[in-house]
């Protein structure tokens, strides 16, 4: 580590990870992250919108980035697994589209209009 190493601004310690396999354990994915660094918390998706996710926390930001940088792309049952740095901005943007269908479809049903092509 260089004490004069510029981050990206998006760089930070929580990393989330999709494409997991659904049946991967937590104790796997110590085995898997815990290489990188020291680890202070991992929030695996057990609902059916978040399966195949997780959240790793680690204590250092500088391992939080090795781990984006080694693990992207890496094979675990053969499943490709998709390494990025979390950024709250991003998920709740998903959050505020699935509200807005939501809205939309209420709306819809409301005033009686079908959406489906005749």
């Amino acid at each position: 580590r260089k004490a004069n190493t510029r981050l990206l601004p998006e760089v930070n310690r929580v990393v989330y990870v999709r494409n997991l396999p659904f049946n991967i354990t937590l104790e796997e994915m110590y085995d898997i992250f815990c290489k990188y660094g020291a680890i202070r918390q991992i929030q695996i998706g057990v609902n059916k919108d978040t399966r195949g996710t997780a959240f790793v926390v680690y204590e250092d930001i500088y391992d939080a980035k090795n781990v984006v940088d080694h693990l992207s792309g890496f094979n675990v049952a053969n499943r490709y697994l998709i390494v990025l740095y979390y950024q709250q901005s991003r998920m709740t943007k998903k959050v505020d589209n699935k509200k807005k269908e939501d809205d939309l479809t209420k709306m819809q049903e409301k005033y009686g209009v079908s959406t489906k092509d005749k």
